[in-house]
């Protein structure tokens, strides 16, 4: 294990039951996300190693998201 992943578990380890419980819901929650994010990235490059990717309008691809999020 990572030195500092170490030493915040063993902080954590000295808070309330409630607090570590906590913590440590959010912190699977965020190696989830990482993990399918990862899996997404993987199957991206897969998908382009197998020639199926195609040219990319960015500027359409950014209109279309940052519509999505109220023009943001």
């Amino acid at each position: 294990m990572v030195k500092t992943l170490e030493q915040a578990i063993a902080q954590v380890s000295r808070l309330p039951a409630a607090d570590q419980e906590q913590i440590g819901r959010k912190l699977l929650m965020h190696v989830e996300k990482l993990n399918a994010l990862r899996a997404e990235i993987d199957k991206g490059l897969h998908s382009l190693d197998t020639g199926e990717g195609r040219a990319l309008d960015m500027e359409a691809f950014l209109r279309e998201k940052n519509s999505r999020h109220g023009g943001a």
